[in-house]
């Protein structure tokens, strides 16, 4: 194989809510950490082993903005990106070395019912839309024609 690959998927829970950064240009850059999780078994002392792996996300533009609005601490994302080493100096003038997954494209996995980011009392506003008319269906007078059945309405937004 003649070509290289630098390609990173995860699936991990938000460390803390996206941090975003807006430049004079209008571009903007969204950072958040993303833990992963091993879990195994000791083979010598037979204890379950938990050990967390913490990236640090970096999104661009309005995939930040996206990501600003909808995910929050706790939430679950798949992140797929590449992986990007930064140098740069601290307080001190030392150099110091940050390796960052620069994400390309990501999935929410938390439902928004579950996510700290949705309404409150943890209902979804469109579960709470389509169960109105399921309700008074089942209050409405019984059908004239059995033959002909309408389709149920679906819990999608759109």
């Amino acid at each position: 194989m003649t070509g290289t690959l630098n390609k990173v998927m995860l699936i991990g829970h938000t460390g803390d809510d996206v941090k975003m950064h807006y430049f004079e240009g209008g571009g903007s850059v969204g950072r958040f950490p993303l833990a992963t999780n091993e879990v195994y078994t000791n083979k010598t002392t037979g204890q379950r082993v938990e050990n967390t792996e913490w990236h640090n996300i970096v999104v661009r533009n309005k995939a930040a903005e996206i990501c600003e609005k909808y995910l929050k601490k706790g939430d679950k994302v798949y992140i797929e990106g590449r992986l990007k080493t930064r140098k740069w100096q601290d307080d001190k003038g030392n150099e110091r070395y940050s390796t960052e997954i620069q994400c390309t494209d990501f999935t929410f996995l938390t439902p928004k019912d579950q996510s700290s980011a949705g309404p409150s009392q943890g209902q979804n506003p469109y579960q709470a839309q389509s169960q109105q008319p399921q309700q008074s269906r089942q209050n409405a007078a019984p059908r004239q024609s059995p033959q002909i059945q309408e389709e149920d309405e679906d819990d999608l937004p759109f």
